[in-house]
Parts: structure tokens; C-alpha cells; sequence
């Protein structure tokens, strides 16, 4: 019985040697396509019959390893800072060090400095923004040219996933691009025409891959 696309990719990322710059990437990319091979068949839905539901916002902007963000104390200059969340989770904040930051969303962690800015002064007013978000890891498998997990910036579509994976292979059937939406639960397939993307079709234009999405060409 032939293997299938996530078979053959399966067997390419675990035969390469592997260099320690990327096994975590490779890593990864194991576990999606993993995960991907579970619902790779069966029911779809087009694209323009998709509704998206709305990424709740503590999902959306939990603080991650590598990003930049702005600190303002409410009229408190020396106080307020632009620093970046370290590979320890830690931020570094004036007058008080260092604070897990890694895994809060800048709601919680503007109430965690409010709280500890207290000892300083009088009914501190602390204030948020994320200047760096990090690059979205989405694993794009199937036939094209490069499978495996590519980076991408956040709102990017189905042409820059394929783009970044060096496009569709010779083998690539136009009209069976699938993007696997994993969350939230349950799974579902969503198809893309690549003729449509290419024609500027509206509705596949607009469609923003999330955290936890996956690629798949047929």
C-alpha cells in the first residue's frame, strides 16, 4: 500500500541527521505531523463557507520567550520600560527585577506590577503593549516543494505558508489545499482553491492562519 504525503514526510524528518541548531524544530515538526495524519481525510468546508469564531483575547496574546514589550507607569517616566521577555520567562522592570512574565497575557502582568509597584507609590496605573509579536510556527506538509514547519508573521495567509514551504510541488492537485484548524476543538477542514488565491479571490485572501493551524496539500 503506498504511503501517503504524511507518511513519506513522517520518514524524510526523522531519516535527515540531525544537527543540534534544529532538532527542536524537527521536533516539532514530528508531533504536527503527528497530529495532522488524524484528520487529513473526511469531511471539509470551503473557505467561503468558513466562519471564523473569534480567538478569545487571553489566548491570543499570552507573553512567549523573544518578545518585546512596552511597560508604562502612568505618570512615572523611570518606572516605565520597553524590554524583551527572556528565554527564562523573566522580564527585567525598574525598581523591582525581575518578573515571570512567560505565559500571562499584559492584562495580567500590568496587575501583577500594580500590585508590586505599591510598595513605591500611591495607586500605580500600569499599561501594556506587545511591540514584537512573535512569528507564527505552522507545519505545511503534502506536496510541496519543502514540507516541514515554517515561521511566519502573524495575519499571514495560505500564500505565504506555500511561498515560504518554496511552493507546489509538480504533483499538487490546485483545488485540494486544506488548512487543518485544530483550535478550538473539534478539528475542521477547511479547502482552498489555488487558482482563487491567485485570482485575488476575497474570501481566501482574508483568511488569517492561527496559532495551531496546519497546512496540507494534496
Amino acid at each position: 500500500m503506498p504511503a501517503t504525503a504524511v507518511e513519506r514526510e513522517l520518514i524524510r524528518v526523522r531519516a535527515k541527521p540531525r544537527g543540534r541548531s534544529d532538532i527542536v524544530v524537527r521536533v516539532v515538526s514530528v508531533a504536527a505531523l503527528t497530529l495532522i495524519g488524524c484528520v487529513t481525510s473526511g469531511p471539509y468546508v470551503w473557505v467561503d463557507d468558513y466562519a471564523a469564531p473569534p480567538v478569545p483575547a487571553e489566548k491570543s496574546t499570552v507573553l512567549a520567550p523573544g518578545e518585546l514589550i512596552t511597560i508604562r507607569v502612568y505618570q512615572q517616566p523611570d518606572m516605565s520600560t520597553k524590554t524583551r521577555v527572556r528565554n527564562d520567562g523573566k522580564v527585567s522592570v525598574p525598581f523591582l527585577n525581575d518578573i515571570d512574565a512567560a505565559g500571562l497575557t499584559p492584562v495580567q502582568l500590568a496587575q501583577v506590577l500594580q500590585t508590586r509597584l505599591k510598595e513605591y507609590i500611591n495607586t500605580p496605573v500600569v499599561t501594556i503593549s506587545l511591540d514584537d509579536p512573535r512569528p507564527l510556527s505552522i507545519p505545511v506538509t503534502g506536496e510541496v516543494v519543502k514540507p516541514g514547519v515554517v515561521l511566519l508573521d502573524p495575519g499571514s495567509g495560505i500564500l505565504a505558508a506555500i511561498a515560504s514551504a518554496s511552493g507546489l510541488s509538480p504533483f499538487a492537485t490546485w483545488n485540494r489545499i486544506f488548512v487543518i484548524r485544530q483550535v478550538p476543538a473539534p478539528p475542521v477542514r477547511i479547502r482552498f482553491d489555488y487558482h482563487d488565491l491567485q485570482a485575488g479571490d476575497r474570501k481566501s485572501l482574508q483568511f488569517q492562519l492561527r496559532a495551531g493551524d496546519a497546512v496540507v496539500v494534496e
